[in-house]
């Protein structure tokens, strides 16, 4: 990959640093108080929704940067990424399932259940970043 596709890479991976870093609010307070707090849930929710469509670009992009099929959806990106050898097995499986729940926030498939929500958040900022961890280790054993 050339610089330029280094720095498409590098800028979605800013956008996942800056959701965990607002997704500190939503970890500030407690459960009871975040059900309250109509603001601080929408921000969570689009800020969540944000870190997992910047990182199943990455995943998209990377995949088809190193001559594989694109994936065809965000949870199989997460997959074959693990089996692409950029993320570990166990990250790819973890955070598949993130794909799930961003199109619950985008399509409201469901009624969105703010403590699933609000434990997200948790598993989010312990996993994505692994994730940017792992890409940018990647990116830098790339020729």
């Amino acid at each position: 990959m050339s610089p330029v596709e280094f720095e498409i890479v590098r800028r979605k991976l800013g956008i996942i640093q800056n959701a965990l870093v607002a997704l500190d609010q939503a970890e500030a307070i407690d459960l009871e108080a975040y059900l309250r707090d109509l603001w601080r849930r929408k921000a969570t929710e689009r800020f969540l929704q944000e870190m997992i469509e910047a990182a199943a670009d990455v995943a998209a992009y990377l995949l088809v940067e190193t001559g594989r099929a694109a994936p065809v959806d965000s949870r199989s990106a997460f997959t074959e990424l693990g089996n692409a050898g950029v993320l570990s097995a166990e990250l790819a499986r973890a955070l598949a399932p993130a794909a799930g729940l961003r199109n619950r926030l985008v399509h409201e498939y469901d009624e969105i259940d703010d403590r699933i929500v609000f434990e997200a958040v948790g598993e989010a900022r312990a996993l994505f970043p692994r994730f940017i961890a792992e890409v940018e280790a990647f990116l830098n054993r790339a020729p």
